[in-house]
């Protein structure tokens, strides 16, 4: 599949006529109905139903749809890399646990969107995909929450979240500080199940420091998924403070009595990069941190 397809399929779809698609980009009828079949034929499914009139087939809609968000998404990125290839705007790229949404990063967002000069790509990703793109130059800085041993990696702690608990509306465990050997005898959520080493580790290492074990009753590949199912009454899970600003009358966040039961919050960044742009963002969230103390 090559881009004209799409760029011909998206005016074939928006005008259901190839003699006036055909003159719109240019071409002649017969090579634009050719390109159609070929596009179809990769696919191996109808897009349009040559019929009078012309209309998309459900599949067709579909790809309609798609397509027309890739292609604004391509020539953005096309108008954004020449104007950085012109010098009129920067670019930072930003890899970021989910989780990480709920602490420091949504301010140094804000603050950096300020800048209009400034290209911001936000990946979401796990902690192992952040460090493979940081060592490639695909992002500049990240924030995880597990510590990784690598040389060519940076890392800083930026705060430590304490975990809590998050049980079932009316659980009995629910109103008081809860123990790790009460949780322990729980069915638990644990995520994400792929891939390891992740968040699920932390969690299982914290348990297995005290000599136990747990009783998974369930995978997500989500902290929201896993959020879900405790308050669909499918066993307990555990997860960072700061999550609790995400309000649920179906659940109830408890914290525990192992005040020492914490996940930190760290920043990734590759080691020896001093760039400015690297150091407004060490120099603001150094202000974030100190207004929160």
């Amino acid at each position: 599949m090559e881009l004209r397809h799409l760029r011909y399929f998206k005016v074939v779809a928006e005008t259901l006529n190839f003699t006036r698609a055909a003159e719109l980009l240019h071409i002649a009828q017969t090579p634009l109905s050719r390109q159609i079949a070929q596009l179809e034929a990769e696919l191996r499914t109808l897009l349009i139903h040559r019929e009078r009139p012309l209309r998309l087939t459900k599949a067709g809609r579909f790809f309609y749809e798609q397509t027309c968000t890739l292609l604004e998404q391509l020539d953005s990125i096309s108008e954004s890399t020449r104007r950085l290839d012109q010098g009129h705007k920067q670019w930072l790229g930003i890899g970021f646990a989910p989780s990480t949404l709920y602490a420091v990063l949504p301010e140094l967002i804000r603050e950096l969107r300020q800048n209009a000069e400034l290209e911001l790509g936000l990946s979401e990703m796990t902690t192992l995909e952040q460090i493979d793109a940081l060592k490639s130059g695909r992002i500049d800085i990240a924030f995880c929450r597990l510590r990784i041993e690598e040389p060519a990696i940076f890392q800083m702690t930026l705060l430590e979240d304490p975990l809590v608990a998050v049980l079932p509306h009316g659980h009995p465990l629910a109103g008081k500080p809860v123990r790790l050997d009460q949780l322990a005898q729980e069915p638990f959520n644990l995520y994400p199940s792929s891939p390891r080493p992740s968040y699920a580790d932390h969690v299982l290492a914290l348990f297995a420091h005290h000599g136990m074990g747990l009783k998974v009753n369930q995978w997500a590949n989500e902290l929201q998924t896993a959020i879900g199912l405790v308050a669909a009454g499918v066993g307990v899970a555990l997860v960072p403070s700061s999550v609790q600003q995400q309000h649920r009358t179906d659940i109830n966040y408890v914290k525990l009595a192992d005040t020492s039961a914490v996940s930190p919050i760290i920043l990734s960044r590759r080691a020896g990069d001093v760039s400015p742009l690297i150091q407004r963002c060490l120099n603001f969230i150094e202000q974030v941190r100190q207004r929160a103390n």
